[in-house]
């Protein structure tokens, strides 16, 4: 009667809809209950092996109600490995003493804990491998398990089995459905290659969008029919050696479609091995046609000039550094930078294009392929080396000549005023770089009267090597402290007295004797040991300052920074610790620095000026109207005070545009609230006029030249402004 008990349960476990869809958990549940309802036992307990943790699960578990039992876990197999091999050797353990049974020792707690007395525990396997535990527990002593109760635990556990078998099957097909969807609906190129037979065993629908090649025309082919190795026959044989060895390779290659349309993929190729051991290629390609695209046409756009159509300087760079022969001409407008803060930059732009529209319509007629804008303002062509010298110096001139042409700026005639230098290249070759030696020729292009062409030559040559002489010999006056400061003093035109000192540097040469900064101090800038000067220029201005203060002298100390030196990062902590360290009255240190340098970081200038202001350190625009500077930035910035540039000032009473400039100036600087000094007063006329239009402050020889210490303390006895 048992027996067809027990064959009509295991019926419904088996015919039961939840084994058949692998829904271990409803099978286990419907298991156990019927298990609990046919057996004389306390408790039936499933457990499932978790295959992300490897730790038992309890998936379901019957108790008799009335015992209200609260189960604690079952040990996991790690800390039970007697009871997990004796489970694998023999499938099951049966024990009607369970607490004295060697094979369950580590169940034992568990056992005492939920006052178990016997127990089945029957594996639930597949392939030999341990996925969970069936597990009939009894509280009370009674008869031995029977044969019949083991055979039925060992049936249901095999049931449990089949059903995850199924569920796994199931898992497996569904996760293997929605990969292939993935990859079909992916925009990355995806294709299995069997490196056995070398044939191409799936390729997804992206391959088809990119190459215009139907699937059917690549699956089960050779890889040898992949336009990869049609096209690159030696490289693609290579990355396929590469891959059967086990090593990734990752290519970006340029393929071509049977229309002509070009194409470019990157490829990702790495070698799998399936379950059976068979080796297989894994190919991923992305379509970068359009970054390509998009980095030859940035290419293209940074050879050339935005404004002028022209190569640029890093095209003609790069020609230049290959030229071995021919005449390098540089042409460069003078007053460029005036003309620019006179008539505006869209109208210095007019002009760059009527410049460089003359210089190409030049180049076409000479045969000439290399020309360039290489600067602001500044032009470069490559001559042939075909040319003989003179035609080459008549084609100079002639050049020359149709550049210092009058351009039309509105209603208005405007002369160019070209400056041209030329190198023979083949001459200087082995000695410094083309380029540099025409900016030395072009600086002395600039300076000449009349015609302003300069030829390189070897005294251009020694006058270049001096500049390095003097390069040299500045490293070892920084170190032997051979510079000395000068104090110009600046004088207040309404109260007629001296109420600040501008900080000029000299250099006590040991052989050339005392040289002024116009003879030093670009070299210095170009080759960065101006930030070692700046900072000691700074630091001894301070210390100067100082004893000033100390001897109630009560003036203002001006002292120059360079570009480099205001953007080099260490300014604001130099200046933070000088202020400190000399205890400096507020507003007493003014730095001075251009209106071209301050426009050159508009960001970083702002916030630094901001932060030195805040020190109470005034901030000065030095050779202020020759710049790019503009009311808008003006205001943005935390400015003290405005310099007039000398060369507005020297021609200050025969020059109406001077004079209009000035005060036009002294205006701006009055609605701005900014103290204005000018710069280069050599003449009673040019102070009569500062002071008729309220400029504040003036300086120059008409007072004084720069002095040093001692004879600067005399200036200003002489001038009874010691308190």
């Amino acid at each position: 009667m048992k027996k067809h008990r027990y064959q009509k349960l295991l019926e419904q476990i088996v015919n039961s809809e939840a084994k058949q869809e692998g829904d271990f958990h409803a099978t286990a549940k419907m298991s156990a209950e019927l298990l609990f309802e046919q057996l004389d036992v306390s408790r039936v307990v499933i457990s499932g092996l978790s295959e992300e943790s490897n730790i038992l699960e309890l998936v379901c578990n019957e108790v008799v109600i009335a015992l209200n039992v609260d189960l604690k876990s079952r040990p996991q197999p790690s800390a039970s490995p007697i009871f997990v091999e004796e489970l694998r050797v023999n499938r099951l353990v049966a024990s009607d003493d369970c607490i004295e049974d060697s094979r369950l020792i580590e169940l034992v707690d568990y056992y005492q804990h939920h006052d178990v007395k016997a127990a089945l525990e029957v594996a639930i396997r597949i392939n030999g491998h341990l996925e969970g535990v069936l597990s009939l527990e009894r509280n009370a002593e009674i008869s031995a398990w029977q044969d019949s109760e083991i055979q039925l635990a060992s049936q249901v556990a095999d049931q449990l089995a089949l059903t995850l078998a199924t569920k796994y099957s199931y898992d497996k097909d569904e996760r293997l459905k929605l990969f292939l969807s993935a990859t079909e609906q992916s925009d990355q190129i995806m294709m299995v290659v069997n490196l056995a037979s070398a044939c191409i065993e799936y390729v997804n629908q992206a391959h088809f969008e990119l190459t215009h090649i139907p699937k059917e025309q690549i699956i089960g082919r050779p890889v040898q029919a992949l336009e990869f190795f049609k096209q690159f026959p030696e490289k693609a044989e290579s990355v396929l050696v590469k891959v059967t060895a086990g090593d990734s390779v990752e290519e970006e290659i340029k393929l071509v479609r049977r229309d002509g349309t070009d194409y470019w993929i990157r490829l990702s190729v790495k070698r799998f091995i399936s379950e059976r051991g068979n080796h297989f290629a894994l190919i991923n390609a992305d379509n970068c046609t359009e970054q390509h695209l998009h980095q030859s046409e940035l290419e293209r756009l940074a050879w050339r000039c935005s404004l002028t159509g022209l190569y640029n300087r890093i095209h003609f760079g790069r020609v230049l550094e290959k030229a071995k022969a021919g005449h390098l001409v540089l042409v460069d407008l003078r007053g460029f930078k005036r003309f620019n803060d006179t008539y505006g930059h869209a109208n210095g732009d007019l002009m760059l294009i009527e410049v460089a529209r003359r210089i190409r319509h030049f180049a076409e007629i000479n045969q000439i392929t290399e020309i360039a804008r290489i600067g602001s303002d500044e032009f470069a062509l490559l001559i042939s080396a075909s040319q003989d010298v003179n035609v080459t110096n008549a084609l100079i001139e002639r050049l020359y000549s149709q550049v210092e042409l009058p351009v039309s700026i509105g209603i208005e005639q405007v002369e160019p005023k070209p400056a041209l230098a030329c190198v023979d290249i083949a001459s200087i070759e082995q000695l410094f770089p083309a380029l540099t030696c025409a900016d030395i020729a072009l600086q002395y292009a600039k300076n000449k009267q009349g015609n302003a062409i300069q030829i390189f030559n070897s005294a251009l040559l020694n006058a270049f090597k001096d500049d390095a002489q003097i390069e040299r010999d500045l490293a070892v006056a920084i170190k032997g402290r051979q510079f000395e400061l000068y104090y110009q003093p600046l004088k207040d035109l309404k109260k007629q007295a001296y109420i600040g000192a501008e900080a000029l540097i000299r250099w006590h040469h040991p052989k050339k004797g005392v040289l002024y900064p116009g003879a030093f101090i670009d070299i210095a800038e170009q080759t960065g040991l101006i930030t070692d000067i700046g900072s000691w220029v700074l630091e001894a201005a301070c210390k100067q300052l100082n004893l000033w203060q100390h001897r109630q002298i009560d003036i203002s100390m001006h002292v120059n920074v360079s570009a480099r030196q205001f953007f080099g990062g260490s300014l604001f902590e130099q200046v933070w610790e000088l202020i400190g360290r000399y205890r400096l009255k507020p507003h007493s240190l003014i730095l001075e620095i251009t209106e071209t340098e301050l426009m050159a970081d508009i960001r970083s200038a702002t916030n630094l000026c901001n932060e030195l202001a805040e020190l109470g350190v005034g901030l000065a625009i030095d050779d202020f109207g020759t710049g790019y500077s503009s009311m808008r930035y003006l205001k943005q910035f935390p400015i003290t005070k405005l310099k007039i540039d000398r060369s507005f000032i020297s021609d200050l009473t025969v020059s109406h545009e001077s004079r209009e400039i000035v005060s036009a100036i002294i205006a701006m600087a009055s609605a701005l609230n900014i103290s204005l000094t000018a710069e280069g007063v050599e003449t009673k006329e040019q102070e009569l006029f500062l002071a008729d239009h309220l400029c504040h402050q003036a300086q120059g020889f008409l007072y004084s030249p720069a002095l040093r210490v001692a004879e600067f303390g005399e200036f200003l006895e002489k001038s009874a402004l010691v308190h």
